[in-house]
């Protein structure tokens, strides 16, 4: 309980109104979709999927139609009363981003898939709510804006930016328990659920975080608003954009160099035009996240006076993720109704027919910008399994984007059981997707990463030759191994080169 009580009095404000500076107009504007928590609702960790699920394909959907399926990942709360009186206040408060986002996101993703921009997805595996901090999300926004750069600047095409900020809370666990010295603790499954200490306390699952897990979204929201519509986006302004410690990166004078370029270009254009270029002082930011925590995902579920159908309005672009992927489960009733543009994580864990089912199901109208598939198979993978299923999804006539996430199919250990992930392995599964796409008349049209704006030391390799040895040096993650700010802006770069002679439509 002294737990709950702290979280009750972070710190971390909650501002008026998290739709600051949208210009969709006030919160007034959407509706809640009323809460409903089953009284008896204790969801299992794991199920075995029986195929009498599939009957629930064809039922109507709504937004509380997935507690009528098997829940997958989903967390054991102690008190149930407690989560539905917390879900009930998250339900009541103003949506964390718009529907007219969401519909804007959806037709940047459809001109991606058409070859005509780049998805650019990036951020922490896990956030922290101690991370709710400025400094530490202008970083984050420093190294997205870095990257996005080199890519307009080398492929030639806007690039569609979506960090993985404002939400990215919760995370799937291969095990429900976690065993240490014979102790017995429930698994960490993210801020917004329990605490990361092996104590009994910290891994009791608090309804309570949901609360901060919102407040911190909202702070994080506001920040980047504010920084992406003022100055610090400003093309004009690079130089905002500089993290010191990158500095020594054997590819930052590239970096340089194409920001000169850049910089020469606006001036002439500027020149010639006898007037400032429009549209260069603004950036806009979409959120993503993995929309693990259905009860949370349902409670900021709403509805618009000014667009029809139903929105997830806790993030602009959710995902499903390999462990919640299965057809006539909760998760993908969920998403099936929703407006928002939706990704799914394809690995080698899915086959052909499982994939183009799902495809079927969650966008039966064939819509473009609809639907993102995240490649996540690890380089070893990627050739024997990635082909059949692009053809399965061509030859179904399937609008979808291909996006590759090349870290989580790459995750090793050391012998010290150190989680990392190696640069190579990273950059050599961008390689073989993109390949593999082309060879079957796709595109790879986004990628997406889990990166720091810090200096962290967790990935091995990069240009400046981390080691093992580094890795504890600057060890942060609670989860799983980010690209520090030098590996990112360089897979930027090398992304460039494998992706400069695309045929384009």
């Amino acid at each position: 309980m002294a737990v709950r009580r702290r979280l009750l009095q972070h710190p971390v404000p909650l501002p008026m109104s998290p739709l600051r500076g949208d210009g969709s107009g006030n919160a007034a504007r959407y509706k809640a979709v009323a809460v409903t928590l089953p009284s008896a609702w204790r969801a299992p960790h794991f199920i075995i999927i029986d195929s009498a699920a599939m009957a629930f394909d064809s039922q109507p959907w709504t937004p509380e139609s997935w507690q009528q399926l098997p829940v997958l990942q989903q967390v054991r709360y102690p008190d149930p009363d407690e989560l539905r009186s917390v879900l009930a206040r998250i339900a009541s408060w103003p949506p964390l981003v718009t529907s007219f986002e969401v519909d804007t996101l959806r037709r940047r993703l459809a001109e991606a898939a058409n070859g005509r921009s780049f998805l650019l997805q990036g951020g922490d595996c896990a956030e922290r709510f101690e991370d709710c901090q400025e400094e530490i999300i202008k970083n984050r926004l420093k190294i997205l804006l870095q990257m996005s750069v080199v890519l307009i600047y080398g492929l030639k095409m806007p690039v569609v930016r979506v960090g993985r900020f404002a939400g990215q809370f919760a995370k799937p666990r291969s095990a429900p328990t976690e065993t240490r010295n014979g102790v017995t603790l429930p698994s960490f499954r993210g801020d917004n659920i329990n605490g990361s200490a092996f104590t009994a306390e910290a891994r009791r699952p608090d309804p309570a975080r949901l609360i901060l897990a919102y407040r911190c979204s909202a702070v994080i929201l506001n920040l980047v608003r504010a920084l992406g519509e003022g100055g610090f986006a400003n093309l004009h302004n690079l130089h905002y954009w500089n993290l010191g410690f990158a500095e020594r990166s054997p590819h930052y004078e590239e970096y340089r160099n194409i920001i000169r370029r850049v910089r020469d270009a606006l001036t002439f254009a500027e020149t010639v035009a006898h007037q400032p270029i429009g549209g260069l002082r603004r950036v806009r930011f979409f959120t993503c996240h993995e929309a693990l925590h259905l009860p949370y995902e349902q409670a900021l579920t709403r509805t618009s006076k000014y667009r029809d159908g139903v929105y997830n309005l806790s993030t602009h672009l959710p995902w499903i993720g390999k462990r919640t992927l299965e057809l006539g489960t909760a998760h993908v009733e969920y998403m099936r109704g929703i407006r928002n543009p939706i990704g799914i994580k394809v690995g080698p864990h899915l086959s052909p027919r499982e994939l183009t089912s799902l495809v079927r199901h969650l966008n039966p109208e064939g819509v473009y910008g609809r639907l993102t598939l995240i490649t996540r198979f690890g380089v070893s993978k990627v050739e024997q399994a990635l082909p059949p299923l692009v053809r399965a999804v061509r030859d179904g006539g399937h609008k979808v984007l291909w996006c590759c996430d090349p870290m989580h199919g790459n995750t090793q250990q050391t012998n010290d059981g150190i989680k990392t992930r190696h640069f190579d392995s990273i950059l050599a599964e961008v390689k073989l997707v993109n390949r593999v796409l082309a060879a079957e008349g796709a595109r790879l049209g986004g990628v997406h990463l889990e990166l720091a704006g810090e200096d962290v030391t967790e990935c091995i390799g990069g240009a400046s030759g981390l080691e093992e040895s580094d890795l504890r040096r600057a060890y942060l993650t609670t989860v799983d191994p980010r690209l520090n700010a030098e590996q990112a802006l360089e897979v930027a770069l090398r992304i460039v080169g494998m992706l400069d002679l695309m045929p384009r439509n």
